[in-house]
């Protein structure tokens, strides 16, 4: 019998010591293709707060024209049946969607069957579901028509088209052979606003370069982009802080917080609506400016003129900026003005944020009691 062994003794040594294969010796030497790597740019991420949506309901099938005929019975009458209304475009809540980002910018619902003979309805057309994170608003023309605040709420967006009617539906004394029959009517058609006030438990609340970008990088996952120069977030962001009993604690980035925000200055309010629905508030001072008091007194006061009470909600004050020199001089007079708790941190070199994660996990088990004992379900991420 053939055997490869005297084929491999005329092999150089090095070339024996390769286990046997069937494959191309240079396609086995051919390294592995490596995974480009992704710039920080594109990974980061914010989600999208508003939308604008134009839905079309479905158009109703047009009703059936046809008379019944059969052997020995020519004259059977007008047998046509019904068309099948149109479906409809429906938003409902989900708790897995964080953004509009998904939401396209036109729906249309499915048409409905046409009537057909012997007095067959046709059938209704399907109903195309759009996903909304939960905290969704509708507007249409500026006024609000739909608040959709529970997982699985559902708004009709857009109402399909009734079918039409078939010449069956049209019979009568008078009229025993009639051909007249209906198209179906067109859906309704809208054109709609989505804004979503974000449902998170902290929102980190603070003037342009208080370092709010850079401590929810230092405390989740969420990369908003940060620079070493003056530099203000443009976009909202949701990180979410992990616990060790799988507990999670979403924390927004609230950008565009100026003097005068409340009038719609700077970015306005265009982000304050996010701060509505947080339970509790982080406001961020820069330590190493003087007086820091000062940012903190006119951040109540832009979030109390934009809605009465928004500012007493539980809250607590954090330090930014504590490696500075002037930082560690103004920390104890902030203490002295501020009746609130102060946690002093860097989030530029790490420096005291396990204060800070241990304080917003009870600030986050305050609010789940507080909820579950006014039988209120808390919100879940």
């Amino acid at each position: 019998p053939w055997s490869p062994l005297p084929l491999l003794t005329q092999l150089p040594a090095a070339a024996r010591q390769l286990p046997f294969s069937t494959a191309c010796v240079r396609c086995s030497n051919r390294r592995l293709r490596q995974k480009r790597v992704i710039s920080e740019r594109k990974l980061t991420r914010y989600f999208v707060d508003h939308r604008k949506v134009r839905v079309v309901g479905g158009q109703g099938g047009g009703g059936g024209h046809s008379f019944y005929s059969e052997p020995r019975k020519i004259f059977g009458g007008p047998d046509g049946g019904n068309g099948g209304d149109g479906g409809h475009v429906i938003l409902k809540a989900d708790r897995q969607m964080k953004s509009l980002s998904s939401v396209l910018p036109f729906y249309k619902g499915f048409h409905g069957g046409r009537g057909g003979s012997k007095n067959c309805y046709g059938a209704n057309g399907a109903c195309v579901y759009v996903k909304v994170p939960v905290g969704t608003l509708v507007k249409e023309d500026g006024e609000v028509v739909a608040d959709l605040t529970h997982d699985g709420e559902e708004y009709v967006a857009a109402y399909g088209g009734a079918g039409g009617k078939g010449n069956r539906f049209f019979l009568s004394n008078e009229n025993r052979a009639p051909t007249l029959y209906t198209p179906g009517e067109p859906g309704q058609e809208r054109v709609l606003h989505l804004e979503l006030k974000t449902t998170a438990h902290a929102g980190l609340v603070g003037f342009p370069n208080a370092g709010k970008s850079s401590l929810l990088r230092a405390v989740s996952r969420a990369r908003p982009a940060v620079a070493a120069y003056p530099f203000t977030t443009l976009n909202p962001h949701v990180g979410i802080v992990h616990y060790q009993d799988y507990e999670q604690v979403a924390v927004a980035d609230i950008p565009g917080l100026i003097k005068g925000a409340h009038q719609n200055r700077g970015l306005g309010m265009a982000f304050l609506r996010h701060i509505e629905r947080c339970s509790f508030l982080l406001y961020v001072v820069d330590l190493s400016v003087s007086q820091p008091w000062i940012q903190l007194q006119d951040l109540k006061y832009e979030l109390e003129q934009y809605k009465k009470g928004l500012s007493e909600r539980p809250c607590v004050v954090i330090g930014n900026k504590i490696d500075l020199p002037q930082s560690k001089i103004n920390l104890p007079l902030l203490k002295e003005q501020v009746d609130h708790r102060v946690i002093a941190l860097s989030a530029l070199t790490g420096d005291n944020l396990e204060e800070l994660l241990l304080h917003l996990r009870e600030l986050y088990d305050t609010y789940v009691k507080t909820e579950q004992s006014q039988g209120h379900s808390p919100v879940k991420w």
